[in-house]
Parts: C-alpha cells; sequence; structure tokens
C-alpha cells in the first residue's frame, strides 16, 4: 500500500510543477515559438479569424498588451494612503481583459453563457466579437490594430469622440500594438505550422 501512495503523491508533486494554463508562453517576441508552444492558441486565433476576420496578428499584438498572455491577468489594486486596498482597478480580467459589463453584454449577444475570459478559445471569440462591432460602429478595419487597439482600450463611444486624443501614453500604446501586430504578422508568414 505504500509503493501506490507514493507514486500518487510523486505524480501529483510533479504535475503541481509544471506551467499552468494561465502562464504565458516563454518568448513573446516570437509568434512562431507562441503559436508552436501553446498549439490551443494556434487554434483558438484561427478559429476567431475564420468566423469573425479578424487576423491572427492583431489578435495576438491586442492579448500580448492586454495580458502578456496570462490567463487570469487583473488589473492592480488601487490603495488609499498608500496601503489600504481598495480593490481593483477595474473589472478587467483575462486574457482579453474584458470588462465585467462588456464580457456581460458579449455573453448575451453571442448566447455564450458558458463561455470564461480565462479560456482562450472564449476571449478570441470575444475579441472577434468586439472589434466586428468596432468595424460596425466606428469604420475601423479589422486589420487596423492601432485604431482598433484605440477603440478596444477607450470603448466605441470614446473612440467616436476621440477621448484617445487627451492621453499621449495612450497614443504611444497604440503605436506599440501596431508595431508589434506588424512583427508578428512578419512571423507567422515565415513559419512553419500546422
Amino acid at each position: 500500500m505504500k509503493n501506490p501512495l507514493r507514486a500518487l503523491i510523486l505524480v501529483l508533486l510533479l504535475s503541481s510543477c509544471g506551467g499552468s494554463a494561465t502562464t504565458p508562453p516563454r518568448d513573446l517576441d516570437n509568434a512562431c515559438t507562441i503559436l508552436k508552444q501553446r498549439p490551443d492558441y494556434h487554434r483558438a486565433f484561427k478559429a476567431t479569424e475564420r468566423k469573425w476576420n479578424v487576423p491572427i496578428h492583431v489578435q495576438m499584438a491586442t492579448i500580448h498588451q492586454e495580458s502578456k498572455f496570462v490567463g487570469d491577468a487583473r488589473t492592480p489594486f488601487r490603495y488609499v494612503l498608500g496601503v489600504i486596498p481598495m480593490g481593483r482597478q477595474s473589472s478587467a480580467f483575462g486574457y482579453s481583459q474584458a470588462l465585467d459589463a462588456t464580457w456581460d453584454e458579449y455573453l448575451v449577444a453571442e448566447r455564450r453563457r458558458g463561455a470564461r475570459r480565462d479560456r482562450i478559445k472564449d476571449a478570441t471569440d470575444f475579441m472577434g466579437w468586439y472589434m466586428n462591432t468596432t468595424r460596425q460602429r466606428n469604420g475601423i478595419a479589422l486589420t487596423d490594430a492601432r485604431n482598433q487597439y484605440l477603440a478596444y482600450h477607450e470603448g466605441h463611444t470614446g473612440y467616436r469622440n476621440a477621448s484617445y486624443n487627451k492621453k499621449p501614453w495612450l497614443v504611444g500604446v497604440a503605436g506599440k500594438v501596431e508595431a508589434r501586430a506588424f512583427m508578428y504578422q512578419r512571423q507567422i508568414a515565415a513559419c512553419r505550422l500546422r
């Protein structure tokens, strides 16, 4: 009886040492490495590209900016007097950093009650839905990573009102998202994926 028990404990111990589904891939600057290391990501990105026509590189660059591919990412806590936690900065959660209200809107619109923000296939589907809504409401091409990101961050109305113009730091971040999307696009074109 001791040997099977020891074996079970050893298996449980070893399995707890592996990376969880919420840990990011190793090399976030290499799209090929990400997609090869995480085939479930590749399947999710492809499914969203087929369903919503949002290119893989645009999805990947947005997720990189929002969560660095951490499935259970949350915004930092706010503090009063520098020490008393007063809750998180927002309700953003998961790969896509979708806010509670926007996520709920998506769940109703797409009839996806079981969808979860910390599941890559649900997060990418949400992004496809949101970016298509952005295209419909604001006329932003699905290939335009920069402006799609600005609308993703500011919301559809915020983008329409150009609220990002009062946030030079955000315009800079959107430029980085665009540059990363171009980098990922070039890398994906050159890598051998199944």
